[in-house]
């Protein structure tokens, strides 16, 4: 049986975390949304202004859903498509030159269901250096890509990708090498 009542009052941020999120959703969020889409440098800087760790040279579209950027470190050259989600509650590292597509979803937050209270997980999420989580797939917690992987359009992964692998499909399967 689930206690739905403990894991309401738990303690999943902290006062600051919290005053943090809030002043992201009610001033970077809008400020980040409304910039016009070639201005990738001034993206950059909203992100690095509330914590984000971003490399040179990276684009992010304007309609990408960050959801801590204090927990996002993106490397050199990477890019990420047009209405992904990046669901940062834990660590989310972006290598350089990766590519995450358009609707691509990077997981790192999750529920222990195995406990009665449900406790908040933040996982991390690693993609490594030139790999491309094609569009629509889905990256879950504690996944990590590996260098120059492919993840398919509408993969599901919830495991390791080794580097230079292709998966598809729902769970994900090794399809091929790079």
């Amino acid at each position: 049986m689930l206690d739905i009542a403990a894991n309401r009052q738990a303690r999943k941020w902290s006062p600051s975390e919290l005053v943090r999120r809030a002043l992201w959703e009610t001033l970077g969020v809008p400020l980040f949304s409304l910039s016009p889409r070639p201005l990738w440098a001034g993206r950059r800087v909203i992100l690095r202004a509330f914590g984000a760790r971003i490399g040179n040279n990276v684009r992010i579209h304007p309609n990408v859903r960050i959801a801590v950027p204090w927990n996002l470190n993106i490397d050199d050259n990477a890019a990420i498509g047009e209405r992904a989600i990046v669901y940062s509650l834990g660590p989310i590292f972006i290598g350089r030159d990766s590519t995450i597509s358009q609707y691509a979803h990077l997981c790192a937050g999750s529920h222990d269901f195995r406990h009665v209270a449900m406790p908040l997980l933040k996982l991390p999420v690693v993609i490594g250096a030139g790999a491309w989580i094609c569009a629509d797939a889905f990256v879950g917690p504690g996944v990590t890509i590996g260098a120059g992987a492919v993840v398919g359009a509408r993969a599901v992964v919830v495991k390791d990708v080794a580097e230079a692998t292709i998966v598809a499909g729902n769970p994900a399967r090794v399809i091929g090498r790079r």
